[in-house]
């Protein structure tokens, strides 16, 4: 391992706080990010605090290692030349391409080293690069801004739409928006030019509309998208006819359709694989059509059916990032700074993926699926990194962005094989017991715990 004796007690006690922090180093090279932002921005400039700094501030907060960018000022004095009101005032006007162009980046810096790795992930279809798209509208922040302040109603910062590699758990790319209470779909023309030839976009039905649906056709694109109850503009063009079922004895039928566009009378033929559900929806719907232009010769109904499930994928990877990092950092009101904060959030989920991957490839997928704890490990990282960045100091670091991608994937895995995986295995529950009966107060709101305690013993 080409690391120093300063690491050497940190990678004993802690080598996952190690492998975090040095693909952070290596992600948030300060000469990189100021490419990124000098490549992107439009009025923004640098004068006296950089962007690098500004990214490396947000990732404290999100990792939790500062509970805001206020208290991150306060712990360090002396760290960027300007006041804390200029901090938040840069921060408020960082554009939107910036924010879009560092989630960009960090995913094409580590999916190299994330083919690098011993043991890469399959291939969900071969041929094809299997990508998801989903919105996700960021929570109500406080009123610390005057005008909000005379409002109940919580204010939205803003949404955003993101593309979600489910072969190799990570976020390839997003589309940020200040109004939250913008349409969706108003953003998919902004989709569609992120879309390449052989790629193969797995959506839910708000995404089912004329214009994209030929729009990913036209990029020579595919798609995976669940039809939408109120579509219009197409014809079944033969019975349904029984495919398989899926792991869960699901029937699965697929029939044939044809989908016009009325603008320009062009038709497009596709399939339409239906999941027959063991209980109605809620809506009272008994299947799930999922549309795809797919050739049957590159997936069967069933592996369809398959791809459309992954689709899932990107709501545990959302949940991952509201539980277990900071993604939505609800003291900051303007929309460009939660934005920045949302995406500097998907850049740290892109981080703790690939320390996963890692993992994976030396403790093997069960581990990491079934057993892999992301809140503790996130937990240590956030207890450790104060300290061990006082050990160790700034300089040490830089040795991980000189190192080729494939040094760096092989210390990675090096360092995963020093991690005792008992510190971050869930802890398993038992099944749920079910509630008793809630016994009147008879007019008390509260009980004394220890007259109760009595009462049992």
């Amino acid at each position: 391992m080409v690391l120093g004796q300063r690491f050497a007690a940190f990678i004993e006690q802690s080598p996952v706080s190690v492998m975090i922090r040095g693909t952070l180093e290596r992600v948030f090279d300060p000469a990189v990010l100021e490419r990124v932002f000098a490549d992107h921005a439009v009025l923004q400039y640098t004068k006296e605090l950089t962007f690098a700094q500004c990214v490396h501030i947000m990732s404290d907060v999100v990792f939790r290692v500062s509970p805001s960018v206020g208290a991150w000022y306060a712990s360090h004095p002396t760290s960027v030349p300007v006041t804390r009101q200029a901090v938040y005032d840069k921060l408020k006007r960082l554009e939107l391409p910036i924010s879009a162009a560092l989630v960009r980046y960090a995913a094409e810096e580590l999916w190299p080293c994330l083919q690098g790795l011993e043991v890469p992930p399959p291939a969900l279809l071969p041929g094809y690069r299997v990508r998801v798209l989903d919105g996700n509208h960021l929570a109500g922040t406080e009123r610390r801004i005057g005008p909000l302040r005379r409002y109940r109603a919580a204010p939205l910062p803003g949404q955003a739409l993101v593309f979600y590699d489910p072969q190799y758990d990570l976020v390839t790319d997003v589309i940020p928006c200040e109004d939250a209470y913008t349409q969706e779909r108003s953003l998919l023309g902004a989709a569609l030019a992120k879309l390449q030839a052989r790629d193969c976009l797995l959506g839910d039905r708000s995404f089912c509309t004329t214009a994209f649906l030929f729009g990913i056709a036209r990029r020579d694109a595919c798609f995976v998208i669940r039809q939408h109850a109120l579509a219009r503009h197409y014809q079944l063009l033969d019975t349904p006819e029984r495919a398989g079922t899926d792991d869960r004895g699901r029937a699965i039928v697929e029939q044939a359709l044809s989908w016009t566009d009325p603008e320009t009378g062009v038709t497009l033929r596709l399939r339409r694989i239906s999941l027959q559900l063991l209980k109605p929806t809620s809506q009272g719907e008994t299947a799930i059509h999922l549309l795809t232009n797919l050739p049957a010769a590159d997936a069967d109904a069933v592996q369809v059916a398959e791809l459309y499930a992954d689709r899932w994928t990107i709501e545990k990877a959302f949940q991952h990032l509201t539980e277990d990092l900071q993604c939505e950092i609800n003291t900051l009101g303007y929309p460009k700074a939660a934005l920045f904060g949302f995406c500097v959030a998907l850049l740290a989920y892109n981080v703790v993926s690939f320390v996963t991957s890692a993992v994976r490839a030396v403790w093997g997928r069960p581990f990491v699926e079934e057993a892999l704890s992301m809140y503790r490990l996130t937990l240590e990282v956030a207890q450790v990194s104060t300290g061990m960045m006082i050990a160790v100091g700034e300089e040490p670091w830089q040795v991980f962005r000189t190192m080729s991608r494939s040094e760096f994937a092989a210390t990675m895995q090096q360092l995963a094989k020093r991690m005792d995986p008992r510190k971050y295995t869930k802890q398993k529950r038992g099944p749920k017991k079910n509630q008793p009966k809630r016994i009147s107060g008879k007019g008390h709101t509260h009980v004394s715990t220890a007259r109760i305690l009595a009462l049992r013993e």
